[in-house]
Protein backbone atom coordinates (compact mmCIF):
# COMPACT_ATOMS: atom_id res chain seq x y z
CA UNK A 1 0.00 0.00 0.00
CA UNK A 2 0.96 3.65 -0.81
CA UNK A 3 -1.47 6.18 1.03
CA UNK A 4 -5.44 5.14 1.50
CA UNK A 5 -7.79 5.55 -1.22
CA UNK A 6 -9.62 8.23 0.28
CA UNK A 7 -7.00 10.04 1.54
CA UNK A 8 -5.07 10.64 -1.82
CA UNK A 9 -7.96 11.47 -3.55
CA UNK A 10 -8.98 14.41 -0.85
CA UNK A 11 -5.60 15.53 -1.04
CA UNK A 12 -5.34 15.71 -4.63
CA UNK A 13 -8.80 16.88 -5.09
CA UNK A 14 -7.56 20.01 -2.75
CA UNK A 15 -4.92 20.31 -5.26
CA UNK A 16 -1.79 19.62 -2.34
CA UNK A 17 1.61 19.15 -3.10
CA UNK A 18 2.84 15.84 -1.46
CA UNK A 19 5.52 13.15 -1.30
CA UNK A 20 5.73 10.20 0.68
CA UNK A 21 8.10 8.53 2.46
CA UNK A 22 8.78 4.73 2.81
CA UNK A 23 10.41 3.08 5.74
CA UNK A 24 10.35 -0.22 7.10
CA UNK A 25 7.38 -1.97 8.97
CA UNK A 26 6.46 -0.30 12.15
CA UNK A 27 3.51 -0.79 14.81
CA UNK A 28 3.75 2.84 16.71
CA UNK A 29 3.71 6.71 14.83
CA UNK A 30 7.01 7.32 17.39
CA UNK A 31 8.41 4.35 15.65
CA UNK A 32 7.55 5.26 11.91
CA UNK A 33 9.72 8.79 13.25
CA UNK A 34 12.38 7.21 13.83
CA UNK A 35 12.70 4.56 10.84
CA UNK A 36 11.40 7.43 8.41
CA UNK A 37 14.17 9.64 9.91
CA UNK A 38 11.72 12.26 10.89
CA UNK A 39 11.68 14.69 13.56
CA UNK A 40 9.42 13.37 16.21
CA UNK A 41 8.09 16.62 16.90
CA UNK A 42 7.16 17.26 13.14
CA UNK A 43 5.32 13.81 13.10
CA UNK A 44 1.77 13.81 13.51
CA UNK A 45 -0.04 10.92 15.23
CA UNK A 46 -3.64 10.70 14.98
CA UNK A 47 -5.79 9.21 17.76
CA UNK A 48 -9.79 8.73 17.40
CA UNK A 49 -11.88 9.60 20.32
CA UNK A 50 -15.50 8.61 20.67
CA UNK A 51 -18.41 10.62 22.36
CA UNK A 52 -22.39 10.43 22.98
CA UNK A 53 -22.62 11.97 19.88
CA UNK A 54 -19.67 10.54 17.20
CA UNK A 55 -15.93 10.43 16.93
CA UNK A 56 -13.22 12.92 16.89
CA UNK A 57 -10.06 12.63 15.36
CA UNK A 58 -7.78 14.37 18.49
CA UNK A 59 -4.29 15.34 16.53
CA UNK A 60 -0.93 15.80 18.74
CA UNK A 61 2.82 15.32 17.71
CA UNK A 62 4.58 12.07 17.72
CA UNK A 63 6.60 13.10 20.83
CA UNK A 64 3.10 13.66 22.65
CA UNK A 65 0.73 12.24 24.73
CA UNK A 66 -2.99 13.53 24.73
CA UNK A 67 -4.12 14.63 28.23
CA UNK A 68 -8.17 12.62 28.03
CA UNK A 69 -9.15 15.10 31.17
CA UNK A 70 -8.08 18.11 29.18
CA UNK A 71 -9.57 17.22 25.66
CA UNK A 72 -12.63 16.46 27.79
CA UNK A 73 -12.92 19.52 29.03
CA UNK A 74 -12.36 21.38 25.84
CA UNK A 75 -14.44 19.46 23.90
CA UNK A 76 -17.25 19.68 26.60
CA UNK A 77 -18.13 15.90 26.31
CA UNK A 78 -17.30 12.54 27.91
CA UNK A 79 -14.68 10.75 25.48
CA UNK A 80 -13.27 7.96 25.80
CA UNK A 81 -10.64 5.71 23.15
CA UNK A 82 -12.33 4.09 20.06
CA UNK A 83 -12.34 0.91 19.76
CA UNK A 84 -10.44 -1.59 17.16
CA UNK A 85 -13.61 -1.79 15.12
CA UNK A 86 -14.99 1.74 15.69
CA UNK A 87 -11.73 2.83 14.02
CA UNK A 88 -12.00 0.24 11.03
CA UNK A 89 -15.52 1.39 10.49
CA UNK A 90 -14.56 4.87 10.15
CA UNK A 91 -11.27 4.34 8.46
CA UNK A 92 -11.70 1.13 6.57
CA UNK A 93 -9.10 2.08 3.75
CA UNK A 94 -6.30 2.46 6.27
CA UNK A 95 -4.15 -0.35 9.05
CA UNK A 96 -5.41 0.31 12.51
CA UNK A 97 -2.77 1.99 14.18
CA UNK A 98 -2.01 4.24 10.77
CA UNK A 99 -4.70 6.52 10.37
CA UNK A 100 -3.92 9.73 9.15
CA UNK A 101 -5.12 13.05 10.61
CA UNK A 102 -6.80 14.42 7.52
CA UNK A 103 -10.58 13.95 9.19
CA UNK A 104 -12.16 15.58 6.33
CA UNK A 105 -11.27 13.19 4.42
CA UNK A 106 -13.26 10.70 6.32
CA UNK A 107 -16.06 12.93 7.91
CA UNK A 108 -14.46 12.78 10.80
CA UNK A 109 -14.08 15.94 13.23
CA UNK A 110 -10.50 17.21 14.06
CA UNK A 111 -8.72 18.98 17.52
CA UNK A 112 -5.61 19.31 16.99
CA UNK A 113 -2.84 20.52 19.22
CA UNK A 114 -1.55 23.96 19.14
CA UNK A 115 1.94 22.37 19.75
CA UNK A 116 1.64 21.32 15.76
CA UNK A 117 0.67 24.83 14.64
CA UNK A 118 3.84 26.54 13.09
CA UNK A 119 5.76 23.60 11.73
CA UNK A 120 7.44 24.41 8.54
CA UNK A 121 6.72 20.64 7.48
CA UNK A 122 4.38 18.11 8.50
CA UNK A 123 4.69 14.04 8.21
CA UNK A 124 1.78 11.78 9.01
CA UNK A 125 1.23 7.93 8.33
CA UNK A 126 -0.95 7.73 5.04
CA UNK A 127 -2.91 4.48 5.77
CA UNK A 128 -0.29 1.94 6.41
CA UNK A 129 2.76 1.20 8.55
CA UNK A 130 5.56 1.66 5.67
CA UNK A 131 4.21 4.79 4.09
CA UNK A 132 4.35 8.57 5.55
CA UNK A 133 2.88 11.54 3.29
CA UNK A 134 4.75 14.86 3.91
CA UNK A 135 3.38 18.07 3.58
CA UNK A 136 4.89 21.54 3.88
CA UNK A 137 3.24 23.40 7.49
CA UNK A 138 1.51 25.71 5.26
CA UNK A 139 -0.18 22.80 3.15
CA UNK A 140 -1.14 20.81 6.83
CA UNK A 141 -3.20 23.81 8.19
CA UNK A 142 -5.24 24.09 4.83
CA UNK A 143 -5.75 20.35 5.10
CA UNK A 144 -6.95 20.70 8.83
CA UNK A 145 -8.38 24.49 8.45
CA UNK A 146 -11.88 22.90 9.88
CA UNK A 147 -10.00 21.39 13.01
CA UNK A 148 -10.45 23.18 16.33
CA UNK A 149 -7.27 23.77 17.62
CA UNK A 150 -6.55 24.07 21.08
CA UNK A 151 -3.65 22.79 24.18
CA UNK A 152 -4.51 19.34 25.14
CA UNK A 153 -1.30 17.29 25.54
CA UNK A 154 2.21 17.70 27.28
CA UNK A 155 5.64 15.81 25.73
CA UNK A 156 6.05 12.12 26.37
CA UNK A 157 9.09 11.92 26.38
Amino acid sequence: MTIANRLKDYIDGKGIPYDTVAHHRTSTTRQSAIAAHVPGSLMAKSVVVHHELGYALAVVPSTHRIELGALQDIMDKRIGLASEDEVVSLFGDCDIGAIPPIGAAYDVPVILDESLGNADDIYFEGGDHRTLVHVSGKAFRDLTMDARQARFSHPAY
